[in-house]
């Protein structure tokens, strides 16, 4: 199956059970007028023709959409207060951001916060990649009132990333790779979908110490079951070299704090808190080395 089968075929996911009610609930929603936005660390969508009325179907209709993880955003006066402050990490990124008539990918783009945020810098095209529909739905009920072209958003995974073969000039990966049992496998279908000279952006979680060595959890970290390897910096940029990756370059690390991740009335699960030991923050409730990341450049030969 090529890739643009598989896209049509994961289109029928927004017909799951669990799904539709929300998709027609926003298909429902009425037109909004004479729309601005503004692209600040809250994606802001503004309109002085909206009425109450429009005001509280629509927020009817985000809430549908809970948990919302990646954000926040101001919806003509509705703040949904995301789980994640996004942000921190976009803000700590945008220096090493060279975007204007690119052709980006972000891969693991959950909602589409960094993707709207990239519009600053008028790339070409910016394709989304995230396998939920739920966080498809919050994309599309965005970018319904913001309405760019520019952005594309395909419920696919980092394994797909092959069939867009020398596609890209930026390829974004945030946050993902730690959820992969095979990195090396999965740099390299990033490096696949690159450019020669492309560039990749990458964080991962990442422990302490100068051996290529990992952290490989027994059974979860930090509560999360699907977390496999935590490697040194000099783990990861070996992985990269042997994916194909070269100009290895470490732009930043740090620790996620609790003013970073947190619950919110849009996402009332548990978070960063009840993920670290009560009696050290340092450590995870598992005892492992509490979250840090390390964010890195490296360029496909």
């Amino acid at each position: 199956m090529n890739i643009n089968e598989i896209i049509k075929e994961r289109e029928r996911w927004l017909s799951w059970k669990n799904i539709a009610p929300i998709r027609e609930a926003m298909e429902s929603l009425p037109a909004i007028d004479d729309v601005e936005y503004e692209l600040g660390d809250w994606v802001t969508l503004r309109s002085d023709k909206i009425t109450e009325s429009q005001k509280e179907r629509l927020q009817t209709v985000a809430k549908m959409m809970m948990p919302w993880r990646k954000g926040p955003f101001d919806l003509f006066g509705i703040q949904i207060d995301s789980e994640w402050q996004s942000f921190k990490k976009y803000n700590l990124l945008r220096p090493y951001m060279d975007l204007e008539g690119k052709v980006v990918a972000d891969v693991g783009c959950n909602n589409g916060y960094y993707m709207f945020r990239m519009l600053e810098f008028s790339p070409k095209q910016v394709l989304g990649v995230d396998p939920s529909p739920l966080f498809r739905s919050q994309f599309d009920l965005i970018n319904r009132y913001l309405k760019s072209d520019t952005l594309r958003y395909e419920m696919l995974g980092i394994e797909h990333m092959v069939g867009f073969a020398d596609r890209f000039d930026t390829v974004f990966c945030l946050g993902v790779l730690y959820h992969r049992s095979d990195p090396i496998v999965a740099l390299k279908s990033l490096k696949q979908s690159l450019k020669k000279g492309g560039e990749l952006i990458l964080d991962t979680f990442m422990i302490d110490g100068d051996e290529p060595i990992c952290l490989v959890p027994e059974s979860t970290y930090s509560k999360i079951s699907n977390i496999h390897f935590i490697p040194t910096i000099t783990a990861l940029e070996y992985w990269c070299k042997r994916a194909g990756f070269e100009r290895f370059e470490v732009l930043e690390v740090v620790k996620t704090e609790p003013d970073e991740q947190r619950k919110t009335e849009w996402m009332q699960g548990e978070s960063l808190k009840d993920f670290l030991d009560p009696l050290n923050p340092d450590l995870t409730v598992e005892g492992y080395p509490a979250p840090k990341r390390v964010y890195i450049k490296c360029y496909r030969k």
